[in-house]
């Protein structure tokens, strides 16, 4: 039987990436960045579905590129990082917040902890609308 496991993950999100500015989780109800979150988590639960990806509990490395008008970023690259890290990790940490607002949103998780995380990317590019793309990558064990 052939392993059909993905590798690698990518995919595009209109609008901006939540941000992590203070130490309320984002995925919490009621946070101001609710909107950005629940766009990541659908974008990031369909590709998932779509490509039968898995969530490695090795390393990974996460990618993000945001496209924005020139001279328009609306926050610096660890900001943006840190929130859509802190939604794509598994949400059990977090359990003690109550997620019930999330619904099956609750589930999506490309991997399970930050501590997995060897290399993070951060890309800009220039566009007329704001959107962004997200990889998630798991990486080889380096022995």
């Amino acid at each position: 039987m052939q392993d059909t496991h993905a590798l690698a993950l990518t995919f595009e999100v209109g609008g901006l990436p939540p941000v992590r500015t203070e130490a309320l989780s984002a995925v919490t109800a009621g946070h101001r960045q609710a909107t950005r979150v629940r766009a990541l988590l659908r974008a990031a639960g369909t590709a998932a579905q779509r490509t039968g990806w898995t969530p490695p509990t090795g390393p990974v490395e996460i990618d993000l590129t945001l496209r924005c008008p020139p001279g328009h970023r609306t926050s610096d690259a660890s900001t943006l990082l840190g929130g859509v890290c802190a939604v794509l990790a598994a949400k059990k940490r977090v359990s003690t917040i109550g997620l019930a607002h999330l619904g099956v949103l609750v589930a999506v998780a490309l991997y399970t902890d930050d501590r997995q995380i060897r290399r993070l990317s951060y890309t800009e590019e220039p566009a007329a609308e704001y959107s962004y793309r997200v990889r998630v990558a798991e990486t080889p064990t380096v022995v």
